[in-house]
């Protein structure tokens, strides 16, 4: 059975999801399924579809993390020490065309969000970065071409 590699932090907000999508979001979609059905024709109820439609994503959700949780490998990065970059590294980059400043926390696939400068330990750039210390250059292939990174810090937090 494959393990999940997931920080702390990861873990605990999927764990934290998952207890809304049981505890708040399925009995609201199950009352708003009833509400739907009080009202008469189903063939024709666009309520009734649109709540059995998110009940359907709700259900998918829960089964989801449910697994993720139950074969997650939870590691705790805030005890790493390393000068190089591994799993859990928050490492600030340095765009070698731009100079722009960019910082990246590298974690499992299900906590990834790019929103949050969360990368995915399987993404081009993070597999760019592993193994990199302070003063390296990480390049990789980008949708929009090569990029290369010098990474000016490393941190685990």
């Amino acid at each position: 059975m494959e393990k999940f590699p997931l920080t702390k932090q990861g873990f605990v907000e999927l764990e934290q999801e998952l207890k809304n999508l049981k505890g708040v979001e399925r009995p609201n979609i199950i009352a708003a399924i009833a509400e739907a059905r009080s009202h008469g024709d189903l063939s024709e109820n666009a309520e009734y579809s649109a709540a059995k439609e998110k009940q359907s994503f709700i259900e998918g959700r829960i089964q989801d993390l449910e697994a993720v949780l139950s074969r997650a490998q939870v590691i705790d990065v805030a005890n790493t020490k390393s000068d190089v970059i591994r799993f859990g590294a928050t490492v600030l980059v340095a765009d070698e065309e731009t100079d722009d400043e960019k910082s990246y926390q590298i974690v499992g696939d299900y906590e990834a969000d790019i929103e949050k400068n969360k990368i995915s330990l399987s993404s081009p750039l993070a597999k760019a970065l592993i193994g990199k210390e302070v003063g390296d250059i990480a390049e990789y292939v980008a949708p929009g071409g090569k990029k290369s990174f010098e990474i000016l810090e490393i941190k685990y937090i």
